[in-house]
């Protein structure tokens, strides 16, 4: 395992949490450069036989060295920014390997991606695919797409992370499938090459996956039919982890669904893992301040804040939670909360843990995905270190932010100051 105790203590790979905390600081992302590439050695092996490209979803973790340790086990990435391009691109993954998702496309960006090459874009409206074509007509090429449908199949995830269904911001709705190739076909500067269908995050059953990709089958027939060059099928991703004794499917159980709707029609499949590879491959470690009663509750704050973490605060999310030391007692019920002043900051709620003590550690599972990536400044909080460990070797991958980071590209004119 990745992460596991040795002596009591909690290390991350073979390099104890402790001797990073106390070498980096405070609150602090870790990764593990193993975990990371086992999940992914994990999914192409269940491909195998299969042609397929796993392609990261970058939204979920951008940080250059976990795009490079990934784009060395041969992962491309799914994009969803020209800001995430430029990651991407300066982690040295080729535009071959890279799709673009997203509603909102500016022109500006589809000219990057076009210069980058990318393999793909999923688009996400009619007028999305006409500013695409007139992009690529002033650059004098043509731009591979794929449309992005909605099956209108119930992912039972959360709300939020629920993105296939027909009241959804992304994609086309089914129903409109074949005018939409109709148009992008009669188009001069668009290649039609596939299908994009992604339903949302965090899924723990392959059944809305598998009836999912059942329409997709058909409407890979339909559209070849009517003339249409199907090569692709992108499958988006949404394969949930554990965060709090869920069971998510076994990635062979994922691309057995994944076979059984597709593996005959001869296209390449394209994989959009993010937080199946990310997620369990993070720690967020961060240090105890205070404790302190209200009324019936019992409150441990911490220097990690909702500005670090945001996922308990935005999804009500459980992300699993252990001290780094080995306990000194009987748990009981506590908050884990940060500085931040809002009532919404806290990392934990009702969560049994052992007494802790002022400078004390505590490391939140399953934070590798959704973590350092939906940090802000709020509260003029400098956001925190990220560090990779590849054995017993770790290196800060980013550095800490300072006071002065805060202010950068700020200005006070002149003529306000008199």
């Amino acid at each position: 395992m990745s992460f596991a105790r040795r002596d009591g203590e909690l290390c991350a790979e073979d390099v104890p949490v402790r001797e990073i905390a106390d070498s980096v600081g405070t609150p602090v992302y870790i990764y593990s450069a193993a975990a990371l590439a086992e999940r992914l050695r994990a999914l192409g092996e269940a491909f195998a036989g299969v042609r397929h490209l796993v392609c990261f979803s970058v939204k979920c973790n951008g940080n250059l060295a976990v795009l490079r340790t990934l784009c060395r086990g041969g992962a491309g990435a799914d994009i969803t920014s020209v800001g995430e391009l430029a990651r991407a691109q300066r982690a040295g993954i080729p535009g071959d390997r890279i799709v673009y998702s997203g509603v909102g496309k500016r022109r500006d960006e589809i000219d990057a991606a076009l210069a980058a090459g990318i393999k793909l874009f999923n688009v996400e409206s009619r007028e999305e695919l006409r500013a695409i074509d007139a992009v690529a007509r002033a650059r004098g090429v043509r731009a591979p797409v794929a449309f992005r449908v909605n099956p209108d199949v119930d992912p039972k995830t959360h709300p939020y992370i629920a993105t296939g269904l027909r009241t959804s911001k992304f994609g086309i709705p089914w129903a409109e499938a074949g005018e939409a190739y109709a148009e992008a076909k009669a188009l001069a500067n668009v290649s039609v090459v596939g299908v994009d269908c992604h339903i949302g995050s965090q899924l723990l059953d392959v059944a809305p996956f598998a009836e999912a990709l059942a329409r997709v089958r058909t409407l890979v027939g339909e559209l070849r039919a009517a003339g249409h060059a199907i090569a692709v099928v992108d499958v988006g991703g949404g394969l949930g982890v554990d965060y709090s004794g869920e069971t998510p499917p076994s990635v062979a159980a994922y691309a057995d669904a994944v076979r059984t709707a597709l593996a005959d029609l001869g296209c390449e499949i394209v994989l959009e893992p993010g937080r199946a590879i990310a997620g369990p491959a993070g720690l967020f470690v961060t240090r105890v301040l205070y404790r302190k009663r209200g009324g019936d509750k019992r409150f441990v704050v911490v220097d990690g804040a909702m500005n670090d973490l945001i996922r308990p605060a935005l999804y009500g999310a459980h992300q699993p939670v252990q001290p780094v030391a080995p306990a000194r007692g009987e748990p009981a019920p506590v908050d884990v909360v940060g500085p931040v002043c809002e009532s919404a900051d806290f990392l934990a709620q009702d969560r049994p843990l052992p007494p802790l003590e002022p400078g004390d550690l505590l490391a939140f599972g399953t934070a590798g995905a959704y973590g350092f990536v939906m940090a802000s400044n709020y509260n003029a909080r400098p956001r925190a270190a990220e560090v990779l460990v590849r054995g017993d070797r770790f290196a800060v991958v980013r550095e800490r932010e300072v006071l002065e980071d805060l202010f950068r590209g700020e200005t006070i004119p002149e003529e306000f100051t008199a």
